[in-house]
């Protein structure tokens, strides 16, 4: 949609906006779930992604399957992919969005920082998970 633009949203981008504002509603319980995830795991699962078919969940977005995909797509994800090799996970928050074909970049430096999130949140992943997919299930993505 472009700035100043009092267009509709179309059912291709209707997703992306909706995305958007559950990041932007759940910036810090996702930042205390990406920290979770990634001291249990590092970056050895690959990134966080929220795939919103058949129903919102997370993933993980192996860096290989990336680049794969990056290699059939022209090379048009070399942007994603610097930016999920070098983002500092303990200052912001790094997610692929994946929906009816289409991926998005989901970065954010969340205040306070992800470590000091996942501690003041006080759930541990499971729960952070449950109540995240909830909340994504509730919203109308498509």
């Amino acid at each position: 949609m472009m700035f100043g633009s009092s267009q509709p949203e179309t059912g291709n981008s209707k997703w992306r906006g909706q995305l958007d504002r559950f990041v932007k509603e759940n910036q810090r319980d996702l930042a205390a779930l990406f920290w979770g995830l990634w001291l249990e795991n590092g970056n050895s699962q690959g990134t966080v992604g929220i795939d919103l078919q058949p129903t919102p969940h997370f993933i993980y977005c192996p860096q290989g399957a990336i680049e794969d995909l990056n290699n059939k797509v022209d090379n048009r994800l070399q942007e994603i992919l610097g930016i999920v090799d070098h983002h500092k996970p303990e200052m912001e928050v790094v997610m692929i969005g994946i929906g009816k074909g289409e991926l998005k970049l989901i970065q954010f430096a969340p205040e306070p920082l992800p470590p000091v999130c996942f501690e003041e949140v006080g759930k541990d992943i499971n729960e952070l998970l449950d109540l995240l997919e909830g909340r994504m299930s509730q919203m109308e993505f498509f």
